[in-house]
């Protein structure tokens, strides 16, 4: 190898580490200061709506339906607040997964015009930000942005973040009509899954149905901690071809991506650590546009998936962790390798 290509090497694996540490302690530094910044902003009345003590059982309250919820909303807030609140949740997800949490939010006012709604139900700005704990870099806080089809979770213990449960949803799946008819927030989830289950042999599509029938939802549904009876079911992803694994890795890189690097190459590690532990399920029909349900479960992980609701136009996609919803692998690990006194 020559001076020049040596030297070139050095380089580029110099830069893949910086890049590597320059996210890691980007991330946390950016969702502390962002959080920081948004609550500088508030009133003391507003403070008292989005703070909540890191211990409060609200934290783990979470839900996806449109219904009123504890925490700020976006229509109770000044536009300079506003701002800072989108910068936050804009801090907390890729590109690619702000993009799809704000076409989301986007849709309630698709779903005001379809249901003739006075916009007191469907309304865009009825997604509410909450704060839990002190938002410090190398400190042990959370925040909440939910409401209709989104619900986003995120702890931070020492500036490792975990961000499950994690939740989105799409009602309409595909909008029908009107100036945005076309539009698809969930499209890849959607397509990825059927691409799978398309793919597989019938003596395969044996092993990986596991119901002729679509689940109403999500069998986890908002439960506080995720389980589902039973050993995994499916097909395993030790019977499956090489194509089926690629395709099996870009469904579960979808969902990862939808946080930033961090986040999303930890999720990538669990999938990866799986190996042949990883199980494709399927519930349901196969054609487009009719209900259907579809999971990929690992030891550590569960993802889940369904379009059943109003004609097999309404989705429901969720991230959950086994053992490390609402961060509790981190505290555990937090707690047991720091020593605290009683309070």
């Amino acid at each position: 190898m020559t001076s020049l290509r040596w030297r070139l090497l050095i380089a580029a694996m110099g830069m893949v580490l910086l890049t590597s540490a320059y996210y890691r302690i980007h991330t946390a530094a950016m969702l502390s200061e962002t959080a920081q910044h948004f609550l500088a902003s508030l009133s003391p009345e507003q403070k008292a709506k989005a703070m909540f003590p890191f211990a409060d059982e609200e934290r783990f309250n979470w839900h996806y339906i449109p219904k009123e919820r504890k925490g700020l909303p976006l229509r109770e807030m000044a536009p300079e607040q506003k701002h800072l609140a989108q910068a936050l949740l804009s801090s907390a997800l890729s590109q690619t997964g702000y993009v799809k949490a704000s076409t989301i939010m986007s849709l309630e006012a698709v779903l005001r015009e379809i249901e003739h709604d006075n916009g007191e139900r469907r309304n865009p700005e009825k997604y509410y930000f909450s704060i839990f704990g002190e938002p410090a870099e190398k400190g042990t806080w959370g925040f909440r942005v939910e409401g209709h089809h989104v619900s986003l979770n995120l702890t931070m213990v020492n500036g490792v973040i975990a961000a499950s449960p994690s939740f989105f949803g799409a009602n309409p799946a595909n909008v029908k009509q009107g100036p945005r008819a076309g539009l698809r927030a969930l499209a890849r989830e959607e397509d990825l899954g059927r691409a799978l289950i398309s793919s597989l042999t019938p003596d395969e599509k044996t092993i990986a149905i596991v119901s002729k029938t679509a689940y109403k939802d999500i069998l986890t549904a908002a439960s506080r901690q995720a389980a589902l009876e039973g050993k995994p079911s499916g097909l395993p992803a030790s019977k499956m071809t090489a194509k089926q694994r690629e395709l099996l890795s870009a469904l579960v890189e979808e969902y990862a991506s939808n946080y930033p690097e961090p986040v999303a190459e930890a999720r990538l590690q669990q999938a990866r650590k799986a190996g042949n532990q990883l199980y494709f399920a399927w519930a349901g029909e196969e054609e487009p546009g009719r209900p259907h349900y579809y999971r990929v479960q690992s030891p550590a992980f569960l993802i889940e998936f369904d379009d059943t609701q109003d004609g097999a136009n309404h989705i429901h996609s969720v991230w959950r962790d086994f053992d490390g919803d609402f961060g509790r692998d981190l505290l555990k690990e937090h707690y047991q390798s720091t020593p605290h006194t009683g309070q």
